[in-house]
């Protein structure tokens, strides 16, 4: 039995480490969450970005995750409505029948050759769909002809139908991450238990102890040692590198592949879609999206296996190809090509290692537990964006269990911090900026801009400021006392904290060499930074954006 006086260390602050941290400690279990990088570093960072309940994985039989992930994007529409916003989607169909008897070899568990998809076959599993949310507001599925007002102006050559339907879309999942560990911190207040995040650290077993240690620092001292009542990796697709690190014994249980995304600003594009989203079928049968993303369009995604470290992971010319000719095939009266891709990112996917094809391989979560150690050992196998609370939920049951407990709470209901009391509609919305905007003495976009950040907390967030009304950052609408205010609350570290998985100026077009050279002096006077390493920061994230992220300044 788990000793339960003792924390839970967990490896991994992605959104499946931050979201079992808030379940424990919710039923007031002490933890310990370390990462070797930032909150959200990982494939958090780098995924699609939908909340979704996985119509193709009907075709593989996956039921009870499709209800599973309905039911959990339902929630998220309530609980998360700062970050989880309805998104429409519509499927490009161009002949009435095909693809069946594929389809029936993929649900029976035998290879299947790509082949298009008929409106009948579309629309049968688009009535599955919404059997199985039927507790939705969301709207149910239709169908409309190809060049119908209001339709997407897909190639009337190629395509016939336009076969509707809704999920959901949450542009920052890092910012999610974050309000996770936020509250976390809150409800280890309330409940009197510990709650400790130690980001850009390593642990390390030694018999029943855990040794957090700083990364970079040559003494190799630990900083904490931690007798763990349990230790849990959720390093997502570091996975079998963090047990090899610990000393962990095991079969390989991650076989990853590689999504690529690019994000473009080209105006035609956004204005063909209206506001809405594309699934669409590549010509190798891949799907790929495109989605609305502010005034511009996020395009993904590839299915590639991967090895390595996946922090090494980046988009190859030929996934740009790919990706851009997707859109062409959909749009060819549009002349989008490379130079209109504003940036690019590849992230790998914590996929099971089955051996089988990268789409066939199941999004099921699970628990695996290690045997023999000094510690209970758990990794956390699979896992997607959607379900990160309900995995929490189960996760943390088990945990529990082993404690000799029972739950006494969970997260079902509870809102994310930010969610709160928020606008019913969009008028509303506007309202609450606007009031914000008189009684803080900046611009309504001011306002929108931090709102986007921090949801209804807004107003408690801008109280405890240090000025009102002062200077912004450079080429933002982002004020400074902000900015101050978040290093000191958000667990920031570094400059690409900041720039990537804090403000998100990563996806900002107006950001420049300005924005970081004045981030820089803040973190220096947050002693963040040294005044000697604050250039040198800067031209390192320049780099990154460049050699990384396909992004100029």
């Amino acid at each position: 039995m788990i000793s339960a006086d003792r924390p839970v260390v967990i490896l991994g602050a992605g959104i499946n480490g931050a979201a079992l941290a808030r379940e424990l400690v919710l039923n007031g279990v002490s933890v310990v969450l370390v990462d070797t990088a930032d909150l959200a570093y990982g494939t958090t960072a780098y995924s699609s970005r939908l909340i979704h309940g996985g119509l193709r994985y009907l075709e593989y039989g996956e039921f009870s995750l499709v209800r599973e992930s309905l039911a959990e994007r339902n929630r998220l529409l309530r609980l998360a409505p700062q970050f989880v916003r309805p998104l429409q989607l519509a499927i490009p169909v161009g002949k009435r029948t095909g693809g069946w008897l594929p389809s029936i070899r993929r649900f029976l568990g035998a290879p299947a050759a790509a082949a298009e998809r008929g409106l009948w076959l579309v629309r049968a599993g688009l009535t599955f769909y919404d059997l199985y949310a039927r507790e939705s507001l969301l709207p149910r599925h239709a169908t409309v002809r190809v060049g119908a007002a209001g339709s997407v102006p897909v190639d009337p050559q190629r395509y016939r139908w336009l076969c509707t339907y809704w999920d959901a879309q949450i542009p920052y999942p890092e910012r999610f991450v974050a309000a996770l560990v936020e509250d976390a911190r809150a409800l280890a207040d309330e409940r009197g238990v510990e709650f400790a995040v130690y980001t850009y650290h390593r642990a390390r077993l030694v018999r029943d102890h855990a040794e957090i240690c700083r990364l970079g620092d040559p003494s190799g001292e630990a900083v904490r040692t931690v007798r763990p009542a349990a230790i849990v990796n959720a390093t997502g697709a570091w996975l079998d590198l963090t047990l090899e690190q610990l000393g962990i014994i095991t079969r390989p249980l991650i076989g990853g592949t590689k999504g690529s995304h690019f994000l473009t600003f080209y105006r035609p594009l956004a204005e063909a879609l209206g506001g809405q989203g594309l699934y669409a079928e590549a010509p190798d049968g891949r799907p790929v999206f495109l989605l609305p993303w502010e005034r511009g369009t996020l395009v993904g995604t590839t299915d590639i296996p991967f090895t390595g470290d996946p922090a090494d992971a980046v988009v190859t010319d030929a996934e740009l190809d790919y990706l851009v000719g997707v859109v062409r095939q959909l749009f060819p009266q549009l002349d989008l090509t490379r130079n209109d891709v504003h940036l690019h990112y590849a992230g790998v996917r914590p996929l099971p290692q089955t051996g089988g094809a990268p789409a066939s391989i199941t999004r099921r979560h699970w628990m695996e537990e290690h045997a023999g150690g000094g510690v209970p050992m758990y990794s956390i196998v699979g896992g997607k964006l959607t379900t990160c609370r309900s995995l929490a939920e189960q996760s943390a049951t088990t945990i529990l269990r082993r404690m000799g407990r029972l739950p006494t709470a969970n997260s079902r209901q509870r809102p994310i911090p930010g969610g709160a009391s928020y606008p019913g509609d969009e008028t509303e919305l506007q309202a609450a900026w606007a009031r914000l905007a008189g009684r803080f003495q900046w611009p309504p976009d001011s306002i929108r801009s931090i709102w986007t950040l921090c949801g209804s907390r807004t107003e408690t967030v801008l109280e405890s400021l240090d000025e009102r009304g002062g200077p912004f950052l450079a080429d933002t609408l982002l004020p400074k006392s902000f900015v101050r205010w978040l290093i000191r609350n958000e667990w920031v570290a570094t400059l690409d904290d900041l720039v990537e998985r804090r403000l998100m100026l990563l996806y900002d077009p107006n950001v420049s060499r300005a924005t970081l050279d004045e981030l820089g002096e803040l973190l220096v006077a947050s002693n963040k930074l040294d005044a000697a390493g604050a250039d040198r920061a800067v031209s390192a994230t320049c780099r990154r954006l460049r050699e990384h992220f396909g992004k100029q300044l």
